[in-house]
């Protein structure tokens, strides 16, 4: 009974994660740190799976090792954007330049 309560509240916080990806679509870093929270609900998404299963949790850390690289290069590339157009809006630059 517990395991289904913390996975309605983990697929809630998905929802919600969902909702502010669509939502934020103009600004850069509020993409990102959106894309980061969703991340984080899948990890614990599968730290939930993980411990239920009685299974070896090694593979979170190679997770969490992909998300951080992930994490990483999206703030590079948000900062080479910022000194190149001088803002994070993403209707302010063209794709095909």
């Amino acid at each position: 009974m517990m395991v289904f309560k913390v996975l309605s509240l983990i697929m809630m916080m998905m929802l919600v994660g969902n909702y502010l990806f669509m939502s934020y679509r103009s600004h850069l870093l509020l993409i990102l740190l959106s894309m980061e929270f969703l991340v984080l609900v899948i990890f614990f998404l599968m730290l939930l799976y993980l411990m239920v299963m009685h299974t070896e949790i090694f593979f979170l850390v190679l997770f969490l090792i992909f998300a951080v690289c992930e994490g990483v290069l999206a703030i590079s590339l948000m900062i080479h954007m910022i000194r190149i157009y001088g803002n994070d809006y993403l209707f302010a630059f063209n794709l095909l330049c």
